[in-house]
């Protein structure tokens, strides 16, 4: 961990155990030995296939969810279970997915926006008057486009504008690093565009770290600087963004051949079948079963971390 070095998590592992379809408990491999790195004020994606355990990392990330093995640090230190009390209120915050469901219906939108500045752990290193927090509410709607709308509740707003709510929400606090769920995924484009300039200007204004969790790599591309990309709950490749067009794992170059703006070079990554249930993993390297490279080592052993440069390190036997 070095001075710059926000969050880490090392080795994190996140299994459930769910009721099977005869009755019996099964251990679902939601997260396996997962190590990321964050600095402060950097953007950082999370990509993969829906089902691959992300939104699962980016909760435990949060503490909203514990890890069954492995450390979890934020700044320093072990990272506590989220809630109003918690020493890191307001320090870490998530814009969900879908903004509808994350918002109280009940309530006004400026309300749902203060919640985070009433936290008791927040009130510890922030003593705000009412008065001061909501004139920090009005800027923060300010900032994201929807001055003067911040007396409507939820139903009054469109997707769009509840998505920039749950930023609103989200930035209010100033937080040192917020993790973003597939932000704009049930977006339309045009939408999608002015949302994530609201979110790269918020970022870069108050130099936040970002965990930007997506499937969409032309997302991530706009967004971030440093890239992850998971399969089946765990990391095969660390990369710098501009590197997508070389990647080296032929997970990771299936994805960003699938990209509509992609140069075509040699021949096509073909994946073929499904994404494995994780309820019962493939040994070996776990994207063997799908992999056009795939030679009989793959599904006996798992491949190590190769290094290939500088933040460019990939677990492939082949790569």
């Amino acid at each position: 961990m070095t001075e710059n070095t926000l969050l880490e998590t090392r080795q994190v592992t996140k299994t459930f155990v769910v009721r099977g379809t005869h009755g019996e408990d099964a251990s679902l491999h939601a997260v396996h030995d997962v190590s990321i790195v964050l600095g402060r004020g950097e953007c950082v994606g999370l990509v993969g296939e829906s089902g691959c355990g992300k939104s699962t990392l980016g909760r435990m990330v949060c503490g909203l969810c514990a890890p069954s093995s492995g450390e979890i640090l934020f700044d320093g230190s072990p990272l506590p279970m989220a809630g109003p009390s918690s020493p890191l209120a307001g320090r870490i915050q998530m814009v969900f997915q879908d903004p509808f469901s994350s918002l109280n219906p009940r309530m006004r939108v400026c309300d749902s926006v203060a919640e985070g500045l009433a936290a008791k752990g927040f009130r510890k290193r922030h003593a705000m008057s009412a008065q001061a927090r909501h004139e920090a509410v009005q800027e923060m709607f300010e900032c994201v486009g929807l001055a003067g709308m911040e007396k409507r509740y939820p139903h009054e707003f469109s997707g769009g504008q509840r998505q920039r709510v749950a930023l609103a929400r989200a930035f209010v606090t100033h937080p040192d690093l917020v993790v973003c769920d597939e932000p704009v995924s049930a977006l339309d484009a045009s939408v999608q565009a002015q949302v994530l300039n609201v979110m790269k200007s918020l970022q870069e204004r108050l130099q936040q770290a970002q965990l930007f969790i997506s499937h969409n790599l032309a997302v991530v591309r706009f967004m971030c600087q440093r890239l992850y990309v998971m399969y089946l709950g765990e990391i095969v490749e660390e990369l710098q963004v501009e590197k997508l067009g070389d990647a080296a794992h032929p997970y990771t170059q299936a994805l960003a051949q699938a990209m509509p703006s992609a140069r075509r070079r040699g021949d096509l990554v073909v994946l073929k079948g499904e994404l494995p249930s994780p309820l019962n993993p493939p040994a070996g390297c776990r994207f063997h079963p799908r992999c056009p490279k795939a030679q009989d080592i793959c599904s006996e052993q798992e491949p190590e971390w190769k290094t290939l440069s500088e933040g460019w390190r990939v677990r492939c036997h082949f790569a």
